[in-house]
C-alpha cells in the first residue's frame, strides 16, 4: 500500500477519523492546533459532530457528553491546558467512559513556550484529578506509531470503558514521514448496554459517578481496578533492541527513543555493549520485561526531555538491581546521540578507555 507524507499531527488526526471517531470537541493551543484544522474539514462533510469549544473545560465535558451516547469521542490538546482537563477526566473515569484524549507536550511548567518538551509525562500517567484511577498511555515515537496508536487508543477506549491518552510531543506533532494509513483493524465494542439513549423503548439509565451506598463504592472501583490488571496482563507494548548482552541500556520513550537508538549504534561501532528499551504503553508500564532485564543489565541510564520523570517508574521496575541515573533537559534541542553516547561512555569508565 502506497505511504503518504504527512506530520504527526496531521496523521493523528486522519487516524482517529479513519478509527471512526464520531465526535471532536477541542480549543485549539499550540503544538496541536493542526489535529483541530484537519478535522474540521473532513467531519462536517462525513456528517460528524465537529465543536470548536470555548474552552479546554468545556471540550473535555462535551466529550463526556458524546461518549455516554456510546459514540467514539476526542479532543486534543496541550500540556497547560491539559490540566484544565483533569478534574473532567476524573469524572470520565468514575462514569467508566470510553474517550481518547492526545496531548500533544509542549514546555512548562505555567504557560512554558512551544518548545518541545517532554515534561508532561507525570500529567498523563499520574494525573491530577481527585480519587483512585488510572488512564492507559500510549507513546508514539513515529509518524507511523502516531496512526497505529490512535487506532489502538479508540480499541482500548472502548474495550475497558476507560478514557485513553496519546501522548505526542510538539517535535512529533510538526516532523513529517511516510505513514501508510489502513481501515481501523480492531473489532468494534457493543455500547448498547450502558451507552445512553433517551430511554427509547426502555427503563431510562443514568450515568453517574456519585455512588452514596459505601459498599457499592467500593464494589465500583475495584472493578475499575480489576480492569487495570488486565491491562497489565494483556495490553502491554514495548520495544527492545540488543538487550541480552547490554552492559549499558539506554532507556526513553517517545520521540526519545528514536535518539537511543542511534547512539545504540554508534556504541555498538565502538565495540560497546549497549541496548535500548522504550515503553510504548507508559500506562501499564512494561514492569515486569523491564525487571528481566535489569537481572543481566547492571547500567541504566534514562533520557528524556525533562528533569527527571519517566525515570521513578524504571526505579519501580528495577527494584535495585541495576544503577539508574538520568540524563535530560526540559526543552528545545533534543539530547542528540553524541550526548548520550557521552553518557554511555562516562558510566563505563575505564573499560571505555581499553576498547578505543
Amino acid at each position: 500500500m502506497a505511504k503518504t507524507l504527512i506530520s504527526g499531527n496531521k496523521a493523528i488526526a486522519q487516524a482517529a477519523f479513519d478509527a471512526g471517531c464520531d465526535c471532536y470537541f477541542s480549543y485549539p493551543i499550540t503544538p496541536q492546533t493542526a489535529i483541530g484544522e484537519y478535522l474540521s474539514e473532513i467531519m462536517p462533510k462525513a456528517n460528524r459532530g465537529y465543536v470548536c469549544a470555548e474552552s479546554e473545560i468545556a471540550s473535555i465535558n462535551m466529550v463526556i457528553g458524546a461518549a455516554s451516547t456510546g459514540e467514539k469521542a476526542m479532543t486534543s490538546s496541550s500540556s497547560c491546558a491539559i490540566s484544565l482537563m483533569q478534574e473532567g477526566l476524573s469524572y470520565a473515569v468514575g462514569d467508566q467512559l470510553p474517550l481518547v484524549l492526545i496531548s500533544v507536550m509542549r514546555a512548562g511548567p505555567g504557560l512554558g513556550y512551544i518548545y518541545p518538551s517532554q515534561c508532561d509525562y507525570d500529567q498523563a500517567v499520574t494525573g491530577g484529578g481527585n480519587g483512585d484511577y488510572r488512564i492507559p498511555v500510549l507513546a508514539p515515537s513515529t509518524v507511523q506509531e502516531c496512526v497505529d496508536l490512535t487506532h489502538r487508543a479508540f480499541y482500548l477506549s472502548q474495550k475497558y470503558r476507560n478514557p485513553v491518552i496519546v501522548l505526542s510531543d510538539g517535535l512529533l506533532g510538526q516532523m513529517m514521514e511516510p505513514a501508510e494509513f489502513v481501515k481501523y483493524p480492531y473489532p468494534e465494542i457493543d455500547t448498547s448496554k450502558w451507552a445512553l439513549t433517551g430511554a427509547k423503548g426502555r427503563a431510562p439509565r443514568k450515568i453517574r459517578s456519585l455512588e452514596i451506598n459505601e459498599e457499592k463504592h467500593n464494589q465500583n472501583l475495584q472493578h475499575i481496578f480489576d480492569k487495570y490488571a488486565q491491562m497489565e496482563r494483556e495490553e502491554v507494548l514495548f520495544e527492545e533492541h540488543n538487550v541480552e548482552d547490554a552492559e549499558v541500556l539506554l532507556v526513553a520513550f517517545g520521540t526519545m527513543g528514536r535518539n537511543i537508538k542511534a547512539a545504540m549504534n554508534l556504541a555498538r561501532q565502538k565495540g560497546l555493549k549497549v541496548g535500548t528499551f522504550r515503553p510504548i504503553t507508559l500506562f501499564p508500564f512494561p514492569n515486569k520485561r523491564l525487571s528481566e532485564i535489569a537481572d543481566k543489565t547492571k547500567k541504566i541510564i534514562v533520557a528524556e526531555m525533562n528533569m527527571g520523570q519517566m525515570i521513578k517508574d524504571v526505579k519501580v521496575a528495577v527494584n535495585g538491581k541495576a544503577d539508574v541515573v538520568h540524563i535530560g533537559r526540559p526543552a528545545g534541542a533534543w539530547l542528540d546521540e553524541t550526548e548520550i553516547l557521552e553518557a554511555v561512555e562516562k558510566e563505563l569508565g575505564g573499560k571505555y578507555a581499553a576498547s578505543i
